[in-house]
């Protein structure tokens, strides 16, 4: 279902209401457009969300399991996959935790294929169809807890990490696993030590992986040396909080952390180019953060993240190198913001938070 952006809001964390507020003196703005509420009761956690390719379609992963797709236009909910309704809360499957929409390619006939990972004890990699709601395929990593994935852009392989601090590529056209990536060159880097929560495949090098984890560090990987060839420190990474620019020249990093949490870094030096100052709503206060993403045009003009703390997601403008500002943002959220995603017009933007709700906006 999705309620009218004109609705009621919640009561959000200071005890006042959610809103959606300006910043600063840019011409860009952001405007509730509606939120989609999948009626669990209790609240099920959003933990990722994703439009798809063309934009027609946003899907949210939960809690407990299920992934529901939402029409872009309407806010109205058009398709339920894995679905919780009717089972007990403990008998559903472990929290799917992150979602990608397979590239639209010339490989690729069918159209609107969703892959999901889940945090089941036996980790799944899950292929859907949404419009019919079949599961197309599954693999199985044993004894692995899956958290994240990632497409290279094609659409040609896939990747995924979780608990046990392995990256898997799977080739797409045939679902087998061609590589494990794991450790580093013990020179300049060891790899990851704790658990993986986000992958990001550069733009234009499939050989090149990034991940980001509890242990501090972001790791780039390079399949063709099968190991971390470089790593980024003091990155405290605990959702999907890394990403490449368009062109696969800068990172950005988002760390649950109350200071220094959103940074741009160099990607050919591993140099910090620019701390981005948040300015929390509240004085004296920060948001934690899970989530942080730059938009899909050209120049990657734009960056959003959101998190704990002060459950609020921030929308930046980045007009010149190392000048980045605020220009709206999200305030006064009831919980926490894990997940959000610029649409690939970046015309729009969701916001997934642990209320279960999925709040979608317009950038103009």
């Amino acid at each position: 279902m999705a309620a009218d952006a004109n609705e009621a809001p919640a009561h959000g964390v200071q005890g006042g209401l959610e809103e959606v507020t300006k910043i600063g003196s840019s011409m860009k703005r952001i405007r509730a457009k509606y939120t989609c509420d999948p009626g669990y009761a209790p609240g099920a956690d959003c933990f990722s969300v994703r439009f798809s390719p063309d934009e027609q379609y946003l899907a949210a992963s939960f809690a407990n399991g299920a992934i529901h797709i939402y029409n872009t236009a309407t806010g109205k909910e058009e398709f339920v996959l894995n679905s919780a309704v009717g089972k007990d809360y403990a008998d559903t499957a472990l929290p799917t935790t992150q979602l990608r929409w397979r590239p639209h390619s010339a490989q690729s006939k069918t159209k609107s294929v969703l892959i999901s990972v889940n945090a089941e004890f036996d980790g799944q990699v899950l292929h859907w169809h949404i419009k019919s709601g079949k599961c197309l395929h599954t693999i199985t990593e044993g004894g692995n807890q899956i958290f994240c994935l990632d497409y290279f852009p094609d659409g040609s392989q896939f990747a995924t990490a979780g608990k046990d601090r392995v990256v898997r590529v799977y080739d797409e056209a045939t679902k087998r696993l061609v590589q494990t990536l794991q450790g580093g060159d013990m020179k300049e880097t060891a790899g990851h030590s704790n658990r993986i929560f986000s992958l990001k495949y550069h733009p234009l090098e499939p050989n090149i992986i990034l991940s980001g984890g509890w242990d501090n560090t972001v790791q780039i990987w390079d399949t063709r040396r099968g190991h971390s060839v470089r790593s980024l420190w003091n990155c405290y990474v605990c959702g999907d909080g890394i990403d490449f620019n368009a062109d696969g020249q800068e990172i950005l990093t988002a760390s649950w952390r109350t200071e220094d949490a959103l940074q741009i870094w160099d990607f050919g030096t591993g140099n910090l180019v620019e701390t981005i100052e948040w300015n929390a709503a509240t004085p004296n206060s920060s948001c934690m953060l899970f989530a942080a993403q730059f938009s899909k045009d050209a120049a990657s003009s734009m960056i959003m993240a959101g998190g704990s703390q002060e459950n609020e997601v921030k929308f930046f403008h980045r007009t010149a190198p190392k000048e980045t500002s605020a220009f709206g943002a999200l305030i006064q959220l009831p919980k926490p913001v894990f997940t959000v995603d610029f649409g690939p017009s970046s015309r729009l933007a969701a916001v997934g938070s642990a209320d279960g709700l999925i709040r979608v906006l317009d950038v103009v």
